[in-house]
């Protein structure tokens, strides 16, 4: 029985198919924590979807910014960008099934004591409010008025998190963070415009997970989103976006006893020119 963390898979079935060959996975022993962009820009989308929805129960898969994003240009709240490769989702028979099956997916986990986000972790949040507050933005998903959310969700303002906030102004920075975070200032104040590595973060701004007195800094946090990013020195912290629709790699991580037991394993996507 073991548990599996996964990248960034972005409509790379083929890819997400030699890697659960090359881990062996079992579904009937093993666990897979997704850790979100499971659509977009690669070119099977649905099939990840449909091979993932088989899966329920052995699979757990997080929203990212290209779900969610999926989502919004099927509710006609987000238009859809050239790069797009949504269209065999929105236009399958089952297109419903389908939109509703993500909906209802998770922003944020727990997986032997690790916490699972897309993106990043505000500095003033610890693993306990993460959860809670991804649970506010699940509940609008999940909820009868979800389109209303989505035409509700974009925007970088407010850019800090404050308990005070309400309403869409409160739901659009949790959405923010853990779906779009790569850079923030030491008070919280997050930066989209970079979408470099970490030795590019602009003036005041540094990697999310570097902030001094950051609450997670206790809690190993998994996330993808960062293609950029590689790896990272640090124990307590495991970027697992290793570019596959980019040409790089799928990757796994089994988890062991402890943070520092953890195994990469990876596969090259059919179009990757070079080791990672």
């Amino acid at each position: 029985m073991a548990t599996y963390l996964i990248g960034d898979v972005q409509g790379c079935d083929d890819a997400l198919d030699r890697l659960l060959a090359h881990i062996g996975f079992s579904p009937s022993k093993d666990t897979l924590y997704l850790l979100g962009d499971l659509v977009n820009r690669g070119p099977a989308s649905l099939q990840v979807l449909r091979r993932l929805m088989r899966l329920e129960g052995s699979a757990h898969c997080l929203l990212g910014n290209h779900d969610l994003h999926l989502l919004a240009t099927a509710h006609g709240a987000r238009k859809p960008h050239r790069s797009d490769t949504l269209a065999d989702i929105l236009q399958a028979p089952d297109r419903q099934t389908l939109l509703d099956w993500v909906r209802t997916r998770s922003l944020a986990l727990q997986a032997q004591g690790w916490l699972l986000v897309h993106a990043g972790v505000l500095p003033g949040w610890d693993a306990a409010q993460t959860l809670c507050l991804a649970g506010e933005v699940e509940h609008e998903l999940r909820g009868a008025d979800w389109g209303v959310f989505l035409h509700n969700m974009y925007g970088n303002r407010p850019d800090r998190w404050s308990d005070d906030l309400r309403g869409h102004d409160r739901l659009r920075v949790i959405v923010n963070a853990l779906t779009r975070l790569r850079f923030c200032a030491a008070d919280g104040t997050m930066e989209f415009d970079t979408k470099d590595s970490a030795s590019a973060a602009p003036p005041g701004f540094m990697p999310w997970f570097e902030v001094p007195g950051r609450r997670t800094a206790g809690t190993p946090v998994a996330f993808g989103h960062w293609s950029t990013l590689r790896t990272t020195s640090r124990s307590d912290v495991l970027p697992l976006d290793t570019g596959c629709v980019w040409g790089g790699c799928l990757t796994a991580a089994r988890l062991g006893n402890s943070p520092d037991e953890v195994e990469r394993l990876s596969v090259r996507c059919p179009q990757s020119q070079r080791p990672f």
